[in-house]
């Protein structure tokens, strides 16, 4: 392959320069100081074939383009138009030597002759000593023909200033290090297109294009920069000149999509446009590439205002001053010339510098034909004179005629290029690419004739802007902007379940109780809201909620306090009064100095209930729980052994032993301290391995964080019961078989009384505590110690208290001796 393009290349070359083909002075070259190319398609070629051999090209042979020809005149009027300037290019004048160029790959004499030195090419010439025929060309037309023949010129640094190539692939300065253009990119384009599509929230789209590069890279740079954006390629096709378009407009209706994107020249273009005529595909939006924006050819095509609405996208026209002049005084001349020598007819037949129809055209149809590109050519031919001015370093009254002038010194100049033309800024980025000045234009194809109106802008320079008057957009329904989405928009709340492979098609599904949808950063997924937050269901965002426990300024646990304070002020007063009465009868017969350390067991409870309340911390948890739990246990461990000494004393007088064995031990000291060991162990234990801590609750309350103090693990709190709720068990047993023994030392009604409300309010505690959730929960806790310390206070030791304030007869001895005879008597009698 690589042997029949270098043949193919030599052949084109041999055929053009070294058989002596002569060209003419005619319209396509003209002499000066300093010699630019040109190519531009005057003819087109329609349908290509394959070829079995190179082959050269004949232009001629193939359909005349008008434009093409609008485009070779406005290369001729700018040097024109530069030789006559005194300030730009003084005494110096710019020859040209114009090619048509009608192939995408059997023009290459004509780059051969530009690069070509005195008739040769010497491809490994080092560049400062090369000298090619033209100091810089501009051309050709299209991306395809221009990425052919580029390499061509670019690797001797020949600058080739294009105005017709948008393709991005160019912008690559490795392989394409001279090409400088003065038309958008296909970049800048996309990105237009893109702005469209979003602005009216479109994100279901087709994109139709040609077998060529400028489309293919269109559609390259198209789906990069819809990643990320919400915008999903439905569907996409390169289509040739034998292609089934109706199919393929059949495959997009189906799908839905009601937003084409029309990146494609405009021989492919026109045949999609026919297609959807034909086919009856109505109420579309079609974004039309540069390419076409402006065509009017497809813009008059009989039935097109029935495909919907066209928007276009094109550089911001602006006319080339004395255009029309020229032209008029170019084809006089010409008319006078081709009458006086009729010989020229046969020499301009050479090296596709041959126009046979050129003649036949008058100045008016020129004029009249699409200008899109002609400011783009002019700005090409002024930007080579404007670096040539600076490489021969000129005045205002003339040039360094003199200076060796190479092709990459005026490439060098071009680079750093920032002047006015026509109050069009041109200057070049590091890419070779220009500045951009987009207009987005409309189709009024409803009207008869047709016309284009300019609805918003795309500039670069100075800075990036977009706008667009949605008021000029009339879309066919009349009523709202076309709808061309994969699927409906969720609701606030709902995130989208992905259907299929685009992200664009989705169901829609509400997100429950604590959790949000941010469609910004994760429109998949329903996130769950932070521990200090909640939502309701389907929910855009997470509130703040609100930290709740069990503040001590409430009037409920105020009252809860002010009763623990008059608990401990009765402790104490009670204290004070065992004390004074240590050694009556009533003092030792409530256990004597075991009563101090049960009313102490109690006082210290009432001072841990003020952990209770505050904002709860782990040291406040474990001191709220741990010093209830271990001595009102071991007072209760008191009651007791109280209640079983009573039984010793009167019902197990029979075996005088083990009484005696119990009172010289002190049994009863003997059981309290080893108890109060044992359980201090078990309780440093619970507190170690599992103790009461913080909780937040978050569950329980929607909208709060519930502060608690949560309960030790389930079979540690279960043995800390088990022994507290057994004591009370022995506590119960032991009076009930003290029932009947007398009155002085009968606490048999006291000691059930208080255990039995004990078992009350703490199994209804529990069961508070399992099917409620409140902050009053932990009130209740404080209230239900308090409960369970008044109930021993009252049953046990106010009654003493009473007589020894108010009975002290009753506390005496001989009270208490005849209590013991009067219950023997009893005994003896039955």
């Amino acid at each position: 392959m690589l042997f029949n393009h270098i043949y193919n290349f030599l052949l084109g070359f041999t055929y053009c320069v070294f058989y002596n083909v002569f060209c003419s002075s005619s319209e396509f070259s003209s002499d000066g100081d300093f010699l630019l190319g040109g190519l531009f398609p005057v003819h087109e070629v329609e349908l290509t074939t394959a070829m079995f051999s190179p082959e050269s090209i004949e232009c001629s042979r193939h359909t005349f383009s008008k434009s093409g020809y609008q485009m070779f005149q406005v290369m001729r009027l700018s040097v024109e138009e530069i030789n006559n300037s005194t300030t730009l290019l003084p005494n110096v004048s710019l020859g040209y030597d114009i090619f048509d160029h009608c192939s995408d790959s059997k023009n290459f004499p004509s780059v051969f002759s530009f690069i070509s030195q005195n008739g040769s090419i010497k491809p490994k010439e080092k560049l400062n000593t090369r000298q090619p025929k033209v100091i810089a060309l501009t051309g050709p037309y299209g991306s395809t023909r221009t990425i052919t023949i580029a390499p061509l010129a670019t690797m001797d640094l020949i600058p080739m200033v294009n105005y017709g190539a948008t393709s991005y692939t160019l912008s690559d300065k490795l392989n394409y290090p001279s090409f400088i253009r003065t038309i958008p990119s296909n970049k800048d384009l996309v990105q237009v297109i893109l702005r469209i599509i979003k602005g009216f929230g479109w994100n279901w789209v087709a994109f139709l294009g040609g077998p060529d590069n400028y489309s293919e890279d269109g559609l390259q740079l198209f789906n990069k920069y819809i990643r990320n954006t919400g915008i999903c390629l439905g569907y996409q096709e390169s289509l040739s000149q034998n292609a089934n378009y109706s199919l393929t407009l059949r495959r997009i209706d189906k799908l839905n999509i009601n937003v084409i994107v029309l990146f494609a020249e405009p021989q492919y273009a026109k045949n999609i446009i026919k297609a959807a005529i034909a086919n009856n595909i109505r109420d579309k939006v079609w974004i039309a590439s540069e390419t076409l924006s402006t065509n009017q050819q497809i813009l008059r095509e009989p039935g097109i205002k029935i495909i919907g609405t066209v928007i276009g996208i094109r550089e911001r026209l602006l006319s080339v001053p004395g255009f029309n002049e020229f032209t008029r005084k170019a084809k006089e001349t010409t008319k006078i010339y081709m009458n006086d020598n009729v010989e020229s007819k046969i020499q301009t037949k050479t090296c596709n510098q041959d126009c046979e129809n050129c003649s036949l055209l008058n100045a008016e149809e020129i004029i009249q034909e699409d200008s899109t590109l002609s400011f783009a050519i002019y700005t090409a031919i002024y930007t080579i004179a404007h670096a040539l001015h600076k490489v021969l370093q000129c005045n205002m009254n003339e040039c360094h005629k003199n200076t060796t002038v190479k092709p990459y010194m005026l490439l060098g100049e071009i680079k750093k290029l920032d002047f006015l033309l026509h109050g069009r800024q041109v200057k070049y980025d590091a890419n070779g690419d220009p500045a951009v000045s987009y207009a987005v234009v409309l189709w009024h194809t409803e009207t008869n004739p047709p016309w284009i109106e300019m609805v918003g802008t795309y500039d670069t320079y100075p800075e990036i802007t977009f706008t667009i008057n949605n008021s000029l957009l009339p879309w066919r329904n009349n009523v709202s902007v076309p709808f061309s989405n994969c699927s409906v928009e969720c609701e606030e709340g709902f995130s989208r379940a992905p259907v299929g492979y685009h992200d664009c098609c989705f169901l829609c599904k509400k997100c429950p109780q604590n959790t949000y949808v941010n469609y910004s950063r994760e429109p998949y997924t329903c996130r769950l809201c932070a521990e200090s937050e909640w939502s309701d269901e389907g929910s855009m965002t997470c509130q703040q909620r609100s930290v709740v426990y069990l503040q001590g300024t409430e009037i409920a646990s105020i009252a809860v306090i002010l009763s623990g304070i008059w608990l401990l002020i009765l402790l104490v007063i009670m204290l004070i009064v065992f004390a004074q009465n240590y050694n009556t009868p009533v003092v030792r017969s409530a256990g004597g100095s075991m009563s101090f350390l049960m009313i102490v067991c109690l006082i210290i409870p009432c001072i841990g209930l003020l952990f209770s309340f505050g904002e709860p911390t782990s040291v406040r948890c474990r001191m709220r729980s741990s010093l209830y739990a271990y001595f009102y246990t071991v007072c209760l461990s008191c009651l007791t052994v109280r209640s079983f000494q009573i039984v010793c004393v009167f019902k197990m007088a029979e075996f005088p032993n083990v009484h005696g064995l119990w009172v010289k031990y002190n049994g009863q000291w003997v059981f309290v301290t080893s108890f109060s060991v044992f359980y201090l162990i078990a309780c440093v234990f619970w507190s170690t391995i599992s103790p009461a801590k913080l909780f937040r609750d978050s569950s329980s309350f929607k909208d709060q964080i519930l502060l608690t103090c949560e309960i030790a693990h389930p079979i540690a709190i279960s043995i800390i019961l088990f022994i507290s709720f057994f004591l009370g068990f022995l506590c119960i047993l032991f009076s009930y078989v003290a029932r009947d023994l007398p009155k002085n030392y009968n606490e048999a009604k006291s000691i059930t009384f208080s255990i039995i409300l004990y078992y009350m309010v703490w199994i209804v505690y529990y069961i508070a505590y399992v099917y409620f959730k409140s902050k009053y929960v932990m009130l209740f806790n404080a209230l239900v110690q308090v409960l369970s310390i008044y109930a021993i206070l009252f049953s046990y030791f106010v009654p003493k208290c009473y007589i020894m304030l108010f009975q002290s007869k009753k506390n005496t001895a001989a009270y208490f001796q005849t209590s013991i005879q009067n219950y023997t008597q009893t005994l003896s009698r039955s």
